[in-house]
């Protein structure tokens, strides 16, 4: 059996899709970056993947407001290449920035506002998944990895939260060592302490947390790990 295929997104201004490309690998995956003016050219090329990630960056510059540049140019020339790719049933992944870049698309409801303190954040933080049911969650634990955003305080609506609480689409959740949550273990005022979401199908995913920097032991830990092994397999 043939092992599936991530594109992994690159553009001005992202940073990660090399380390994502290689937490995907090292996981067993196939993967490709290709530049979002070549897939603009030719949408095709998504044919040949079942997994599009959005990984991590400051996509032009997070300009107007973090990830909109990129976020209309995804909408405006590959809106319907990327409709037809999740709804029969290709996987999304927005990472950090990728996140930002669904909500800005309109494919995850809520919104990314500025973190609570007002300041850029950069450190390792513990989440654990509230929905172990999707394929991007079914080997998650209590997990270490960094976060380094300014803008990842999730917000939504009375109506969009009870929506992705009837729904069951939190992912991820910050939590302390326990997996308690609390007001001490969230970072950055995140209703809920949402660190990532899911749409209502499950599967489109978008996490502020970085699990391509925690995806092997020169890392100083391998948590990550279990997010791509859980896609792949």
């Amino acid at each position: 059996m043939l092992s599936p295929r991530a594109l992994i997104l690159r553009g001005p201004g992202t940073n990660c899709d090399q380390e994502t490309a290689y937490a995907f690998e090292r996981a067993g995956g196939h993967t490709k970056r290709i530049h979002v003016q070549a897939l603009a050219q030719s949408p095709s090329l998504l044919d040949d993947f079942q997994i599009f990630c959005i990984p991590g960056g400051f996509s032009y510059g997070d300009d107007i407001a973090s990830g909109r540049i990129l976020a209309l140019e995804l909408t405006e020339r590959l809106g319907d290449t990327l409709r037809r790719f999740h709804e029969r049933g290709g996987l999304v992944l927005g990472i950090c920035n990728g996140f930002q870049i669904l909500i800005e698309s309109g494919l995850l409801d809520g919104a990314l506002m500025r973190n609570s303190s007002l300041s850029f954040i950069c450190r390792d933080i513990l989440i654990k998944s509230k929905n172990q049911d999707s394929i991007f969650t079914k080997n998650s634990k209590v997990a270490k990895m960094p976060i380094a955003h300014n803008e990842g305080n999730f917000f939504a609506t009375a109506e969009q939260l009870k929506k992705i609480q009837d729904n069951d689409q939190i992912a991820f959740q910050y939590c302390d060592e326990n997996g308690n949550i609390d007001v001490r273990s969230n970072p950055n005022g995140s209703l809920e302490n949402i660190a990532g979401i899911l749409n209502g199908n499950k599967n489109v995913l978008g996490m502020m947390p970085h699990p391509e920097r925690a995806a092997e032991l020169a890392h100083g830990c391998e948590d990550g790990k279990n997010i791509f092994e859980s896609i792949l397999n």
